[in-house]
């Protein structure tokens, strides 16, 4: 899932970041330009934990990629 670059934006060279995995606290996010990667905390982007966060677990439960 991309993250709209007025939430947030890679913390080494201001791209967008696309968020590849998350679990309870974290999610894993990755940079489409230069390819960092690094955990950001659930509420990162300024939503509440209401945008992404429940979007990336949807889609992780129904890949069945849940544990």
């Amino acid at each position: 899932m991309m993250v709209d670059m007025k939430d947030g934006r890679c913390r080494t060279c201001g791209s967008q970041l696309k968020i590849v995995d998350a679990d309870d606290a974290t999610m894993q996010v990755e940079c489409s330009e230069c390819g960092d990667f690094y955990d950001v905390e659930t509420d990162a982007f300024g939503d509440g934990c209401m945008t992404y966060y429940p979007a990336v677990m949807a889609r992780k439960m129904e890949d069945g990629d849940e544990e």
